[in-house]
C-alpha cells in the first residue's frame, strides 16, 4: 500500500523547483502534482494516455481541441495546482 500526503508532495515539488513532480508510478498508472503560476501557460502537448486533472487550488481555463472551459476550486486564488493521473503510466 502506498500513502501520499498532498501537502508533502506539494512541498517536495516546490523544493525541487519543478512544475511537475511524479509521486506514483506502477505499471497501470502514474500520478503527479503539477503547478502553474498565476498567468502561466501550460506548455504540454496532448498525451497518448487518458488523463484526469483535479484542480486542488486556484482557477484558470483549459483548452481541449478548440473548446475552452473555466476550471476552479473556490473562486479567487491566483495559482493553479493540479493533481494528475495517467493510465497506463505516462511514457516519455
Amino acid at each position: 500500500m502506498n500513502v501520499f500526503n498532498l501537502s508533502q508532495v506539494a512541498a517536495d515539488r516546490q523544493q525541487q523547483d519543478r512544475s511537475y513532480l511524479e509521486f506514483l508510478r506502477v505499471p497501470s498508472m502514474s500520478a503527479g502534482i503539477y503547478f502553474l503560476p498565476a498567468g502561466g501557460t501550460d506548455p504540454q502537448r496532448p498525451h497518448t494516455q487518458d488523463e484526469v486533472y483535479y484542480t486542488i487550488k486556484g482557477r484558470g481555463s483549459i483548452r481541449v481541441g478548440s473548446q475552452d472551459r473555466a476550471v476552479k476550486t473556490g473562486d479567487f486564488i491566483l495559482v493553479l495546482t493540479l493533481l494528475v493521473f495517467f493510465a497506463p503510466a505516462e511514457s516519455s
